[in-house]
């Protein structure tokens, strides 16, 4: 599962001088100087949209500037305001910095056209300056809403995964005992006959056990890894009644690949047998068919056992457990049908899209 990660917020003159800050700045100075230009008759119009830059830097100094300091927000008045008003002072400090340290003539207000200049030049800040600072907080606060409903929602995700992987886990610790314990009732019945066969099946059933208990904790396998442990199950239980029980195996080369939850088929498998073929008299045949069509995977086990008549509602614990495990993984993409056969038997048929290794 991919994993969405928010990216840390920038700090310092990286959220300071933020790039889409600096063109909003730069534009808006730019615009204002080119008004006021027309008024400074002595003044080239490149000087006036330079100091209106200077100016608009100024601004956005002291806005970036409150909006860090202090680290903790003061309690007899918001950030907020802190910014607008730094803004402002910051517009007419710039200015008057303009006016007397820049300017050959620092006595500015006794010289009428270079007070009016100073005058309009602190007016057009004042005007639109705290403006765009009180449009960039409300587009700040925005952005902060919506990055905190995604950190929300991510942890959210994150702890849905988390509770869907504990419950598959804990599905498959259901499965484990189940398969287990059926699989040593098989054995103690051939024991408990008294077959000269029973010590070869006790040794083919460790052999087996050794390769498929690990397989029991992965979180997926694949169709070819199932198909080998339904194979080694199948005729371990074939030498426990080799009379009454055959089987077939047919696989698609394109399914080997497939990925699907452990003990998906050895579940269908197992219960063929369990409610199947054990109750039967005759015993019977299980056919296990695996093929790939339309990118979906459909594998099929059939049997011609005792039918679901005879074996009643109870058809075992695994199947209620494999469809639990198969909603878990692929949500409403996956099915597993179960439908009686003529003369008699059952046909247990799990569908679900195609996922590779």
């Amino acid at each position: 599962m991919a994993t969405t990660v928010l990216s840390p917020s920038p700090r310092g003159f990286a959220l300071a001088f933020g790039w889409r800050r600096v063109l909003v700045v730069f534009i808006a100075s730019a615009l204002c100087g080119l008004l006021l230009s027309p008024s400074f008759t002595t003044m080239p119009a490149w000087r006036v949209v330079g100091r209106e830059l200077f100016v608009g830097v100024a601004a956005l100094l002291a806005f970036g500037f409150f909006e860090q300091w202090p680290a903790r927000e003061p309690s007899w008045v918001a950030r907020w305001v802190l910014q607008v008003l730094g803004v402002a002072f910051a517009i007419v400090a710039a200015v008057l910095f303009l006016y007397l340290v820049l300017n050959p003539d620092p006595v500015f207000w006794k010289n009428e056209r270079r007070l009016n200049g100073f005058m309009s030049m602190t007016f057009s800040g004042l005007l639109f300056g705290p403006w765009i600072a009180v449009a960039a907080l409300f587009r700040q606060k925005d952005f902060a809403a919506r990055r905190q409903a995604l950190a929300f929602e991510l942890e959210r995700s994150e702890l849905e995964r988390k509770a869907l992987d504990s419950r598959l886990r804990l599905l498959q610790a259901q499965v484990e005992p189940h398969f287990l314990f059926n699989t040593l009732a098989n054995v103690r019945e051939l024991v408990n006959a008294g077959s000269p066969q029973a010590s070869t099946v006790l040794d083919s059933l460790i052999a087996y056990l050794r390769a498929a208990v690990p397989r029991l904790h992965e979180a997926a396998t694949t169709i070819d890894q199932e198909m080998q442990l339904v194979r080694a199950y199948l005729e371990l239980m074939h030498m426990r009644m080799p009379d009454r029980m055959q089987f077939t195996l047919e696989i698609d080369e394109a399914a080997r690949g497939v990925r699907c939850p452990p003990t998906t088929l050895l579940t269908l498998v197992e219960n063929a047998i369990r409610h199947g073929i054990d109750p039967s008299e005759e015993g019977g045949r299980i056919d296990v068919c695996v093929k790939v069509a339309d990118q979906r995977c459909i594998a099929q086990v059939r049997d011609t056992g005792v039918g679901l008549a005879a074996a009643g509602s109870g058809l075992g614990t695994g199947l209620a457990s494999l469809r639990e495990r198969l909603q878990i993984v692929f949500g409403g993409d996956a099915r597993l049908r179960i439908a009686s056969l003529v003369p008699h038997g059952v046909c247990a048929e799990v569908d679900f899209p195609v996922l590779r290794s």
